[in-house]
């Protein structure tokens, strides 16, 4: 599966940013997808994740109740919608794909990665 995102932006803090991630190749309903970031000189850290049919979903602590995951399996497209940013949500962001069923925040368990697009939010 490729996977092709955009979305990224500059924003100030308290604004609103919507993330799109759109696949081809194989079925895309097969696949959980989560979105990761990466701050400078920090690791990649998990972000959100969602199971094939978008019934169930994860997410880190640091964006609960201000991140929201969902996908849209007839237009291939996993979305990530942020709202309350904060300038510590800066980073790269990156949407990943994966067949395994166990795998949910681990980066090294998505096999397939889409370019990161960089979210600025300013104080």
């Amino acid at each position: 599966v490729q996977l092709q995102a955009s979305g990224g932006g500059l924003v100030q803090a308290g604004g609103s940013l919507r993330r799109a991630c759109a696949a081809s190749g194989r079925t895309f309903s097969s696949y959980r997808m989560g979105w990761f970031r990466q701050a400078p000189g920090k690791e990649r850290e998990f972000v959100a994740a969602i199971s094939y049919s978008g019934s169930n979903t994860y997410y880190a602590d640091s964006v609960k109740g201000r991140f929201t995951i969902s996908r849209d399996n007839a237009k291939n497209t996993v979305y990530l919608q942020m709202s309350s940013l904060k300038p510590e949500d800066t980073a790269v962001y990156y949407c990943a794909a994966t067949l395994r069923p166990s795998v949910v925040r681990g980066s090294a368990g998505y096999d397939y990665w889409g370019q990161g697009t960089q979210v600025t939010v300013s104080s």
